[in-house]
């Protein structure tokens, strides 16, 4: 899967809150300082030729529509992280974030029962 820019992945989290809009709708969705509209129009276009976002011509003005899920590019993202920085070991990952003490005990005790459940 293709990976998102910063800002792309900003307008992808105001679609995927959405789940669809016109530009105007995005715009007013973003976050202070909301960046200009012409902006916003031409990200949306890129994730357009990207293919993470359909745009649907009605009248003069387009719906976007995420083509890629949430979840689906979470999970690209994780696994393109751990593939990258870990040598695609999850445990070294987990590893370091204990040992950056991001993951406490009581996190991975929840880890652990949720692998016992599965």
């Amino acid at each position: 899967m293709k990976t998102l820019t910063k800002a792309e992945e900003q307008i992808m989290q105001v679609l995927w809150k959405l789940e669809k809009g016109f530009l105007k709708d995005i715009v007013e969705a973003m976050p202070n300082p909301k960046p200009h509209s012409n902006t916003v129009a031409t990200l949306l276009k890129i994730l357009v030729e990207k293919e993470f976002v359909h745009a649907e011509a009605i009248g003069r003005v387009h719906l976007y529509r995420p083509l890629t899920g949430k979840q689906e590019y979470f999970k690209s993202t994780v696994n393109g992280l751990v593939k990258g920085y870990f040598g695609g070991s999850f445990t070294k990952a987990v590893s370091f974030l204990v040992e950056e003490n991001k993951l406490s005990v009581e996190d991975l005790e929840v880890l652990l029962q949720q692998l016992k459940n599965k």
